[in-house]
C-alpha cells in the first residue's frame, strides 16, 4: 500500500494509505471434490521449442510437420506444465538475449489516430508522498459529467491509520458526499501534476469521491489517463 501525502481545503495535510480496492466474488468455483479452485500460472513453452526454434532446426514447414508426426519436438515433456512462482517481466532482443538498458519511445497521436510525434520517455520520480502533499484543488466535478468526460483505469482507497487521521479523512469524505461531485486533486507545488506511484509508472490524473454512511466513510481515488473528445467533423 503506497503512502498519501494529503491536504484537506484548509491546508492541513497528513500522510494515510492508498489500497487496491477489492470486490467479493459472489460466485466461487468448486473442484469435482468440492475443494476451493484457485489460479496458478504453468509454462506453456520455451524459446527452445517454439516455431522459430523448429523452423531453424527443419527447415520448410513441410519437415517441421513431419518431425511432429515422428515425435514430439515441441515439447519438453520434464518443463511443461511446471507451476511459475514470483516471475518478473525482462525485456529481451532479436537473438532472445537479456537486455538492461531499455529506452522506451512515447508514441503521441490524435484524436483520430495520426501519429504526432514520437519522444523518448522520461523515468519521472514518484510524487504522491513527497514533502509537497497532493493539493485539494477546489475543482469540483459532478459525478454524472464526470463519467462520461474521463475514462476511469483504475482505483484506490484512500484509508486511514489512526484516529487523527479518521477524523481527517471523514471531514474529506462528508463535503464530497453533500456536494455528489468528484474533487480533483493534483501534485507538484501549484497542484497541477499529474499523480505519479511508481519511477517511471504512467502519470494519472486523480479524482476523489467520498461517501458517509452511519459514521462510515469511503473515500476513492478514480484515476485517470485519457479523457474523451468528441471527433470534430470536417463538414462544413
Amino acid at each position: 500500500m503506497p503512502n498519501i501525502n494529503l491536504s484537506d481545503k484548509r491546508n492541513r495535510d497528513a500522510v494515510v494509505k492508498a489500497e487496491s480496492v477489492s470486490v467479493d466474488d459472489p460466485v466461487r468455483y468448486l473442484g469435482p471434490k468440492g475443494g476451493q479452485t484457485y489460479t496458478r500460472r504453468i509454462l506453456k513453452s520455451t524459446t527452445e521449442h517454439d516455431y522459430e526454434t523448429l523452423q531453424e532446426k527443419f527447415g520448410e514447414p513441410e519437415s517441421i510437420s513431419q518431425a511432429l508426426i515422428d515425435g514430439d519436438p515441441e515439447v519438453d515433456t520434464e518443463r511443461f506444465g511446471q507451476f511459475l512462482w514470483n516471475t518478473s517481466k525482462v525485456f529481451i532482443n532479436p537473438d532472445e538475449e537479456l537486455v538492461f538498458r531499455v529506452k522506451q519511445t512515447e508514441v503521441v497521436r490524435d484524436t483520430n489516430g495520426k501519429l504526432i510525434t514520437k519522444r523518448h520517455r522520461e523515468s519521472e520520480e514518484p510524487n504522491v508522498d513527497s514533502d509537497i502533499p497532493l493539493r485539494w484543488t477546489g475543482k469540483l466535478i459532478p459525478k454524472a459529467q464526470a463519467i462520461r468526460r474521463y475514462v476511469f483505469t483504475t482505483k484506490l482507497q484512500v484509508v486511514h491509520i489512526n484516529g487523527l487521521t479518521y477524523d481527517f479523512l471523514y471531514a474529506m469524505a462528508e463535503e464530497l458526499h453533500k456536494e455528489n461531485s468528484l474533487l480533483l486533486l493534483g501534485a507538484g507545488a501549484d497542484g497541477k501534476a499529474p499523480l505519479i506511484f511508481r519511477r517511471g509508472s504512467i502519470p494519472y490524473r486523480a479524482f476523489l469521491e467520498g461517501r458517509i454512511a452511519n459514521k462510515r466513510y469511503t473515500l476513492l481515488l478514480h484515476l485517470s489517463n485519457m479523457e474523451l473528445k468528441r471527433r470534430v467533423s470536417n463538414r462544413s
